[in-house]
C-alpha cells in the first residue's frame, strides 16, 4: 500500500473500538516480531495531565546523553506520524506504510481484530526495534493496567498527576482512576510518581505495595535550570522525568539537563504561535487550572478571547468556569470528531460572560484577531494547527 492508503486502512480500523485488555496486544507484538530488545530500557508513563510533556522531556534527556530513544505518543495534533518517533524525528512516510502494509496482511484472518491504537503500538514497537532504539518511552493511551502499552515489559513506570478523566471506561472516583493508572506497576520495578490527591497516593501507595515496587513519590519542582516549555507545572513535570531517568540507570549532569530543557519544544502546551495566538489542550478541570495560572504567570490579569471546542463526555461546564477567569469572550466551535459538543449545548454551560458560536472553526479563527487564545479538546488544537500552518490536517480523529 502506498502510505494514503495505508492511512484509511488503519483508521478503517477505528470500527473496532476501544477495547482495554492484554491478551490481544501481546499476541500483535509477538507474531509482529515488536518487543523490545533486552537490551533496551523501557519507561511507561500514565496519568490524566502531563503525560505528552513528561514523555517528551525523558526524550528530550536521553537525546542528551547520546541515547537512540524511541518516543511513542497519542493522540495526534495535526499528523499521524507525530505518534512515532525516534531521535526526535517523525517516521516516515515510506515506513508507515511498509509496516501497516504487513500488519494488514497478518491480521487480515484474524478472529479479533486488533484496535487502532494496537496497531499503532505494534507499528512503533517494531519501528523502535528496527532502529535499535536504546531507550523506549511509551504514553499509555487511557488507564494503565489494561492499555495496550502495558503488554510491553517496562523497567520504570511513571505517573503524572491523576484526576477525574475517562470515567466511563475507568471508573467515577478518583480512587478508581488511580487504581487503574496505578496498574502499571510492575513487580520489584522502579514506580516514580508526582505528587497526587491523597485519595490517588493512597491508590499508588497501594499498588506498590502488592508489586513491592520501590516507590518514589517527587514532590518538588525542578529548579535552577531555564526551560523552553512555559508553567510552573513544566518544572514538576521536569523533576518527575529527570527521577525516572536516574530510576532507569542513566547519569544525569547539569549540562545533560539544561540542554534537554532549555531546547525541548512540544506542540499545544501552552504553544505560542508567531501571530501571538496561544494554544493549550485544557480539555479537563485539573489541565483547565493549569493553564489559568499559566496564563496569568505569563501575561497577569490580562483577558484574552477564547476559542474553544470539546467533545462530548468530558466535564465542560467545568472546564469554562474555570477558564472564564481569563476570558474576555468565547467563541465556541465544533471539533473534528464524531463526539463533538453541538454548539446548541454551550449557551447551557456557561454563565456570565458574553459568547459567539462560530459554525467553523475557520470562520472563529477569521473573526478574532491575535492575541487569542485556543483551548479545549486536543483536536481543536489539531485543526488549527493546520489551518494557520498550512499543514496537512488529521482527516479522522480518535481518543486515542
Amino acid at each position: 500500500m502506498r502510505y494514503q492508503e495505508a492511512i484509511e486502512w488503519l483508521y478503517s480500523t477505528q470500527m473496532f473500538g476501544i477495547k482495554l485488555g492484554l491478551d490481544a496486544p501481546r499476541k500483535l507484538l509477538r507474531d509482529f516480531l515488536a518487543f523490545p530488545a533486552h537490551t533496551t530500557k523501557v519507561i511507561h508513563v500514565a496519568g490524566t495531565n502531563g503525560k505528552g510533556s513528561t514523555c517528551a522531556m525523558i526524550d528530550a534527556l536521553a537525546r542528551s546523553l547520546g541515547e537512540r530513544p524511541g518516543l511513542f505518543t497519542s493522540p495526534h495534533l495535526v499528523h499521524y506520524r507525530e505518534r512515532v518517533r525516534v531521535n526526535g524525528l517523525e517516521i516516515t512516510e515510506e515506513k508507515t506504510a511498509t509496516l501497516l502494509t504487513e500488519l494488514r496482511e497478518m491480521v487480515s484472518d484474524w478472529e479479533h481484530h486488533p484496535t487502532f491504537f494496537e496497531l499503532t503500538l505494534a507499528l512503533a514497537m517494531r519501528h523502535f526495534r528496527d532502529l535499535d532504539c536504546s531507550v523506549i518511552v511509551l504514553e499509555t493511551g487511557m488507564g494503565g493496567r489494561l492499555d495496550a502499552t502495558t503488554a510491553v515489559p517496562a523497567d520504570v513506570a511513571v505517573l503524572t498527576p491523576i484526576g477525574l478523566d475517562h470515567t466511563k471506561w475507568l471508573g467515577d472516583t478518583l480512587t478508581e482512576i488511580a487504581t487503574e493508572k496505578a496498574g502499571i506497576a510492575l513487580r520489584g520495578k522502579p514506580l516514580i510518581s508526582s505528587a497526587q490527591e491523597p485519595e490517588a497516593q493512597l491508590a499508588i501507595e497501594r499498588a506498590a505495595n502488592e508489586t513491592q515496587a520501590p516507590l518514589t513519590f517527587v514532590e518538588q519542582p525542578l529548579l535552577g535550570y531555564s526551560m523552553k516549555l512555559p508553567g510552573a507545572h513544566q518544572r514538576e513535570n521536569a523533576a518527575l522525568a529527570c527521577e525516572a531517568m536516574s530510576a532507569a540507570g542513566f547519569q544525569l549532569s547539569f549540562d545533560v539537563v539544561q540542554y534537554a530543557l532549555s531546547t525541548l519544544r512540544w506542540p499545544g502546551r501552552f504553544e505560542t504561535l508567531t501571530d501571538g495566538t496561544v494554544l493549550d489542550a485544557a480539555h479537563n478541570p485539573h489541565a483547565a487550572h493549569v493553564l489559568v495560572k499559566t496564563w496569568q504567570e505569563q501575561y497577569g490579569n490580562r483577558k484574552v478571547p477564547i476559542i474553544f471546542g470539546a467533545v462530548a463526555d468530558k466535564e465542560t461546564a467545568e472546564v469554562l468556569k474555570i477558564i472564564s477567569e481569563i476570558a474576555n469572550h468565547f467563541h465556541f466551535v465544533p471539533i473534528s470528531s464524531p463526539r463533538s459538543l453541538p454548539l446548541s449545548d454551550f449557551p447551557k454551560l456557561i454563565e456570565g460572560i458574553t459568547y459567539t458560536l462560530s459554525e467553523t472553526v475557520s470562520e472563529a479563527l477569521t473573526s478574532v484577531d491575535a492575541p487569542r487564545l485556543i483551548t479545549g479538546s486536543i483536536f481543536l488544537l489539531g485543526e488549527v494547527k493546520g489551518l494557520l500552518e498550512e499543514k496537512d490536517q488529521p482527516f479522522y480523529s480518535t481518543s486515542q
